[in-house]
């Protein structure tokens, strides 16, 4: 049986102004301070980490960004770096977004620097990976991915490997309402720790924790999480709901 602590993430992605972002923290405080055995992340969009922090201080409910610079400094207007990431008391770091890759040009090469650096300032990635639907129709998901985890975890020290979070996020399941089902997600982040155990070993691969980052919702979570290879969700458009995000993490009591 697994000793890995589940981890549910919220990516809030382009949404919330600080108002918002206030309103929507403090309608979800009550029931996520009411939490054993999960942890919780917070990715608000960069203009409301401060907020974030402020608004959790006094729980358990850790503060993630949405992507980072790999350089602390420098001329890349509109980026931001770990050491500002630092500043603000963020503690994870969402890299490689599927997102990140199809609009803003992210590779597997700038996916690894920031890995290095986030580990170089003492933040922990949440490093996503996964296919589109027509990769899935052609049958190569399992090499793309693995080829995305490798890249990824390219040159990383076996304690790091350790720390690090991965999303599998099929592509073709976000914002779609379609949703793998539990076997399918299962299985392919069972490739993907497979992948890490050929790396890194089994000891290693048996403590990185892997998130399931396709489409998670109230009404999925609990049969998704009962897999035993998926280790929490990384949650985008049911994290933006008090209600929805709430039940999401609860998925034991679901269960019960």
């Amino acid at each position: 049986m697994t000793t890995r602590r589940a981890m549910v993430a919220a990516n809030w992605k382009m949404n919330k102004t600080l108002f918002e972002a206030s309103e929507l923290i403090k309608a979800m405080m009550p029931s996520l301070n009411q939490i054993e055995n999960v942890d919780i992340v917070l990715c608000p969009p960069f203009t409301n980490l401060s907020l974030a922090r402020i608004e959790t201080a006094t729980s358990d409910v850790k503060v993630g960004a949405q992507n980072m610079h790999w350089e602390e400094s420098g001329a890349f207007t509109g980026e931001v770096s770990p050491t500002m990431l630092n500043a603000l008391g963020v503690e994870y770091v969402i890299i490689g977004h599927s997102e990140r890759r199809q609009y803003f040009a992210e590779t597997d090469e700038t996916v690894n620097r920031k890995v290095h650096s986030a580990f170089a300032h003492h933040l922990i990635p949440i490093i996503c990976v996964g296919e589109t639907l027509s990769q899935r129709e052609k049958g190569v998901t399992r090499s793309w991915v693995e080829g995305q985890v490798k890249a990824a975890l390219k040159d990383l020290s076996v304690r790091d490997v350790k720390k690090c979070v991965l999303a599998y996020e099929p592509i073709w399941a976000i914002g779609t309402g379609k949703t793998a089902t539990s076997k399918d997600a299962n299985e392919v982040i069972g490739y993907i720790r497979n992948t890490v155990a050929g790396l890194y070993g089994k000891e290693a691969a048996d403590a990185i924790r892997i998130q399931y980052g396709g489409s998670m919702k109230p009404a999925n979570a609990t049969e998704l999480m009962a897999m035993p290879e998926i280790d929490g969700g990384l949650i985008g458009g049911a994290s933006l709901k008090a209600k929805d995000f709430s039940e999401i993490v609860h998925y034991r009591k679901q269960a019960e």
